[in-house]
């Protein structure tokens, strides 16, 4: 099975997202079975880059790349290096933590209500990033099943 990326919030490299839908339909058609998304906070991105991918005929399963919120310094890191937005409803919630396990429980919670709207949606998988915390995920899955 051969799976690649995909970027709903485009690729920091590439010029546009249509640029970069293009650019997934090329490697479907050179063989892709699957596409895992990168790491989104806004399920609406997900739905629209879903919708945009099937219009050029990406037909593949596209599965949706979930990253619970663990740290103050996520609101800084994630949006710099992987060139995402955070809904400012998070934001404020995490500025609101007192602690690191408050972050955590908040990212947690937000996690767990996007998985939810995802599944609902009828999404075949869920592929998270972990990044060393395993046991947030552990959270999210008994939450979820």
């Amino acid at each position: 099975c051969i799976g690649v990326a995909g970027y709903p919030e485009k690729h920091i490299e590439a010029p546009s997202l249509q640029t970069d839908l293009k650019r997934l339909k090329e490697k479907v058609e050179a063989g892709a079975e699957y596409v895992v998304t990168q790491m989104f906070f806004d399920n609406k991105k997900y739905f629209e880059f879903i919708d945009a991918a099937r219009k050029i005929g990406i037909e593949v399963p596209i599965i949706p790349g979930i990253k619970p919120l663990a740290v103050k310094r996520h609101l800084n890191v994630l949006p710099q290096v992987f060139k995402i937005d955070l809904p400012e409803e998070l934001i404020k919630g995490v500025e609101k933590c007192k602690d690191t396990n408050e972050v955590r429980s908040l990212g947690v919670e937000w996690s767990i209500a996007q998985c939810k709207e995802l599944l609902q949606a009828g999404v075949p998988v869920l592929h998270f990033y972990s990044m060393g915390k395993s046991d947030n995920v552990q959270a999210i899955a008994s939450a979820l099943f």
